[in-house]
């Protein structure tokens, strides 16, 4: 397959650079309009953390091993932990399973040799109801994650919505909570301001509304703080989150779990809704699997913790590529 990069074209109204998909149909590198009224993919995308998952893309696992690149991984050969392939590979498949279990089709992003964590997919890209953002990495170590993740969305036809240009942000500061409501963190490492408000200005010209939260870079991602449990159910460490993150969420109607300090460097809150009542909760984060079960949730508690340990737990490896519609 010979992809051919264009010349850029006019269509609905912009100029949109495009390459040729394996199926061989041509597609734009960016179906934003620039206005705002840029139509929902058709077949791909989500409105919510928590509408029915259809379809997630998933990072290989073939060259993970950690790196001393967040607290967590610090922390883990501090106290004398130790990486084990063989393991982290076992509790991967067990994750995949669940997965399969649950109906969803699982899709696996390629494996390049020079990354070792292309196993998060979660920070290359962001989908959104229109298609996805390719976003920026800021590891050098994670910058050539995009380049399998822009051939995936390609080759699969799933629409790109654009390209982060302003800097480096990724995909575990960023949530579709619910229909019309986005928010984005950033810590000025991992994602930085100026990325996160390209973004911003984006999807408040689709009419969204869109919350940036400034934290510590301690906490790597949003998502190692917070996560979308189920229809207007989060859980959140309130004790490392501002309380004008909390008192926002509960603004919009978002009822709140909260989970210890400890719990969240843990990756407790690295959870994925999977629609229906059901929840992917890392086996570690007991505290939050009773309270998920005790509001009348099914959870799915696979052991992921030699993944968890390199920084990253079941919502860092995946992107929802699909999820039913619940806007009203």
């Amino acid at each position: 397959m010979r992809r051919n990069l264009t010349r850029s074209t006019r269509a609905s109204g912009l100029h949109a650079q495009g390459l040729e998909s394996q199926a061989g149909s041509y597609m734009h590198l960016r179906t934003r309009l620039e206005q705002g009224g840029t139509p929902l993919a058709s077949k791909w995308g989500i409105d919510s953390e928590y509408g029915r998952l259809r379809d997630v893309l998933v990072g290989p696992i073939d060259h993970f091993s950690w790196r001393a690149g967040n607290s967590v991984a610090q922390r883990s050969e501090r106290v004398g932990l130790r990486f084990d392939f063989a393991t982290a590979r076992a509790q991967y498949g067990e994750m995949l399973d669940v997965y399969r279990q649950a109906g969803v089709k699982v899709h696996i992003l390629p494996p390049s040799a020079e990354l070792p964590y292309q196993i998060f997919a979660r920070d290359s890209s962001a989908m959104t109801p229109w298609g996805a953002v390719i976003m920026q990495l800021q590891k050098p170590y994670r910058r050539g994650e995009y380049a399998a993740c822009l051939r995936f969305y390609l080759d699969a036809a799933i629409p790109i919505y654009d390209l982060v240009t302003a800097g480096n942000v990724e995909g575990g500061d960023f949530m579709v909570l619910k229909p019309g409501v986005a928010a984005c963190g950033y810590s000025g490492e991992r994602s930085i301001e100026p990325a996160v408000r390209q973004l911003q200005s984006w999807f408040e010209a689709e009419g969204w509304e869109f919350h940036t939260y400034a934290f510590d870079p301690h906490f790597l991602h949003l998502d190692v703080q917070m996560g979308m449990l189920a229809p207007n159910l989060a859980v959140v460490c309130v004790e490392a989150v501002e309380p004008e993150l909390v008192t926002w969420l509960k603004d919009r109607g978002i009822r709140v779990i909260p989970v210890p300090y400890e719990d969240a460097m843990q990756l407790g809150c690295n959870v994925v809704a999977l629609g229906d009542e059901r929840v992917l909760v890392p086996a570690s984060s007991k505290n939050l699997i009773a309270a998920c079960r005790s509001e009348g949730l099914t959870v799915y508690a696979p052991d992921v913790s030699m993944i968890g340990n390199g920084g990253g737990a079941v919502h860092c490896m995946c992107q929802a590529l699909r999820r039913d519609s619940v806007a009203r």
